[in-house]
């Protein structure tokens, strides 16, 4: 159904402040794929767990584009699939496979985000998947899961090998798919995808020269990854790191109609 999302009238007195905030939360993580030039006209999704409710979460209406997601337009569901709030678009049924899966078996995950890029698509695609070339990979070395293709993630068996192939990671190659991040904010989940994506965009444009790669040693990747872990074990280092206020900043200023 082709309608303007952001026409809806706000819902905001109807949920819980929490509610609310993470809403507009996951609206701007919608807004800011696009930006960056990894949406996939209405492919993908990104869900968040709805504070209070550990069995609900929230999700894109399928049929909207991402530039026109709106904390109204998000609709909500629980683990057996049921729709819990008023809408005329329907749920993505891969989507909530792959977000049921992930929020059902990881309790300490509250947002997961999967897309369909095209750097995403070929590094899942290769044998091996990602390389350790840069600083930036050091932070996936040997911390990123990877789950075999299966046909559209449609059928609700697919949940429990997902769970099994992410068990304690939070990021992962689909392979001959795409990418999936997760983390216990909404915040965590978009830096590691930004970043994850950043990683695959950097190995492609190594692998298109045609030169030989400087791989560093796996002891050197191997105490990287450690410095970077203890870095981001400090509070606050994520908060600093990810930019999110001032991307939410940045959003707002060109168009503040993800927030209503």
């Amino acid at each position: 159904m082709a309608l303007d999302a952001a026409s809806l009238p706000s819902i905001e007195a109807q949920v819980s402040p929490e509610e609310w905030q993470t809403r507009i939360e996951l609206a701007a993580f919608y807004r800011l794929i696009p930006k960056h030039g990894m949406d996939d006209l209405v492919g993908t999704h990104i869900s968040a767990r709805v504070p209070g409710h550990p069995d609900q979460f929230l999700i894109n209406p399928y049929g909207v584009l991402f530039d026109e997601i709106t904390a109204s337009s998000l609709i909500k569901v629980n683990m057996e699939g049921d729709v819990l709030s008023d809408g005329p678009w329907p749920v993505n049924a891969a989507g909530f496979t792959i977000h049921s899966a992930v929020l059902s078996g990881r309790p300490d995950v509250m947002c997961t985000a999967h897309t369909h890029t095209i750097a995403g698509m070929a590094v899942s695609s290769v044998e091996g998947g990602l390389t350790p070339l840069t600083q930036k990979h050091m932070r996936f070395y040997k911390n990123l899961a990877s789950h075999p293709y299966e046909g559209i993630a449609d059928d609700a068996d697919e949940c429990a090998r997902l769970q099994r192939d992410l068990a304690g990671h939070d990021a992962m190659l689909l392979e001959n798919h795409g990418l999936l991040t997760c983390g216990p904010t909404i915040r965590a989940a978009w830096a590691l995808l930004y970043n994850l994506e950043k990683c695959c965009q950097t190995q492609l444009a190594v692998e298109a020269t045609g030169a030989e790669l400087v791989v560093p040693s796996e002891e050197l990747c191997d105490r990287t990854r450690g410095m970077f872990q203890r870095m981001l074990a400090k509070p606050g280092a994520g908060d600093r790191l990810d930019a999110w206020e001032s991307s939410l900043r940045l959003l707002a200023r060109e168009d503040d109609s993800f927030m209503h």
